[in-house]
């Protein structure tokens, strides 16, 4: 089963990387998600965002209606790869 979930993972990362353009990204979500599975990818990015912009964890919730949990989440996995979420802010960002 290893086997197989590479392949659908690699197959999915593919499709990921085919987007050409913010219309196609939208599309693609809206026909392969739900509603909540692409509000919950969302959230967590802006709150990778926001804890780049040293925001305190109360005003993070706030903003974002993110749990404290969620953003200790994406907290560890900022530190864990700092250089990876801040190449990818800055690319949003920039």
């Amino acid at each position: 089963m290893d086997k197989m979930k590479h392949i659908v993972e690699e197959y999915f990362f593919r499709s990921l990387i085919s987007l050409e353009n913010e219309e196609e990204a939208e599309t693609f979500f809206r026909i392969f998600c739900t509603d909540k599975e692409t509000q919950l990818i969302a959230q967590r990015l802006y709150v990778a965002k926001l804890l780049s912009e040293n925001k305190v964890y109360s005003e993070i919730v706030n903003k974002t209606g993110a749990s404290s949990a969620t953003v200790s989440r994406v907290k560890r996995a900022m530190d864990i790869d700092r250089d990876y979420f801040d190449k990818l802010l800055g690319k949003l960002n920039g």
